[in-house]
């Protein structure tokens, strides 16, 4: 007889600047699953075109075959039925319906500490002010977007497993929160 292995795929969403990518590392790490990132894959698309994320995130404003390059992307992920692994993707809990789903969330001035101090992100937000600003304004827009695109509201908690804080958490201390509730809610355990 063969013995199924039931793979491990775990979404982490979340408002900008609450832990998902810092926090998707450490679980991939621990649990030693494959990680993968919608920002990473991102990077990739804009470095292809010769622009950075900043200009790509404006083209797919107009343009839906940005959007649709990253949701086929997530969508083949979900096809790959024995692969376990960590996504750090704002949808991810959407296009991975198989996935233990997470959502992070975190104070607004906190959050834009966080991203301030991200060395990746000083194009746009070149003081706190400012990042408080871009903070505010791409969730409201991605938050119209998603709904429109897709008729979801990614700050619907009821849509994740889980709803973590992270306002006052290290993200060790984010990851073995959630790599505990995997452990008790997952049949591999």
């Amino acid at each position: 007889t063969r013995i199924a292995i039931i793979p491990i795929r775990i979404t982490i969403s979340g408002e900008a600047g609450s832990g998902k990518s810092t926090v998707a590392d450490i679980i991939a790490n621990k649990l030693k699953l494959k990680r993968h990132s919608t920002g990473d894959y991102m990077r990739t698309m804009a470095a292809a075109r010769g622009v950075t994320i900043i200009e790509l995130n404006k083209i797919g404003e107009t343009d839906p075959s940005i959007d649709k390059e990253l949701d086929n992307w997530q969508k083949n992920l979900e096809k790959k039925k024995a692969e376990s692994f960590v996504l750090d993707s704002r949808l991810g809990f959407h296009f991975i319906p198989s996935s233990i789903k997470i959502f992070l969330e975190a104070n607004l001035n906190v959050r834009a500490e966080r991203i301030y101090d991200d060395q990746r992100l000083v194009e746009e937000n070149t003081t706190l002010k400012k990042t408080i600003e871009n903070i505010k304004k791409r969730q409201h827009l991605e938050r119209e977007r998603y709904k429109e695109k897709y008729g979801i509201d990614y700050l619907d908690f009821s849509k994740y497993d889980l709803v973590l804080d992270t306002t006052n958490m290290s993200p060790q201390q984010v990851a073995e929160k959630i790599i505990l509730f995997v452990k008790k809610n997952h049949s591999r355990y």
